[in-house]
C-alpha cells in the first residue's frame, strides 16, 4: 500500500501583499525626522525621512495590511501627525496616530 504524502511546497500559503504606504511631515526648520511604530518597534532610527524642497519630509514603507499606531520623530520630540484623525491613548500620556492599510 502506497500514500501519498503532500509536500510542504503542495500546501497553499496565504499571501499578504504590502502597500507602499507614504509618511509625510511638514518641518521646514527640522534637522531631522524620522517615522516610528509598531510596524518598526517604535525605533525612531528605522525609518529615517528625507525632506523635500518645500520643507516636507516623507518616506515610503511597505506595509502588510493591518492597523499601525504611528507617531513622528522630529529632533528628538515625539509629534502627532496633523492630517491623521484616527488617535488612540498611549501608555506614556499622550496620543498615537492610527494608519489603516487594508
Amino acid at each position: 500500500m502506497r500514500i501519498n504524502k503532500k509536500t510542504e511546497s503542495n500546501v497553499p500559503r496565504a499571501k499578504f501583499v504590502q502597500s507602499k504606504i507614504k509618511f509625510e511631515y511638514s518641518a521646514p526648520e527640522a534637522k531631522e525626522v524620522s517615522v516610528a511604530g509598531n510596524f518598526n518597534q517604535w525605533d525612531p532610527q528605522a525609518n529615517p525621512m528625507k525632506k523635500d524642497k518645500k520643507g516636507i519630509w516623507k518616506v515610503t514603507l511597505s506595509l502588510e495590511p493591518g492597523r499601525y499606531e504611528y507617531r513622528f520623530f522630529v529632533d528628538g520630540n515625539w509629534e502627532n501627525d496633523p492630517s491623521c484623525s484616527i488617535c488612540v491613548a498611549n501608555e506614556f500620556g499622550g496620543e498615537n496616530c492610527v494608519r489603516i492599510v487594508a
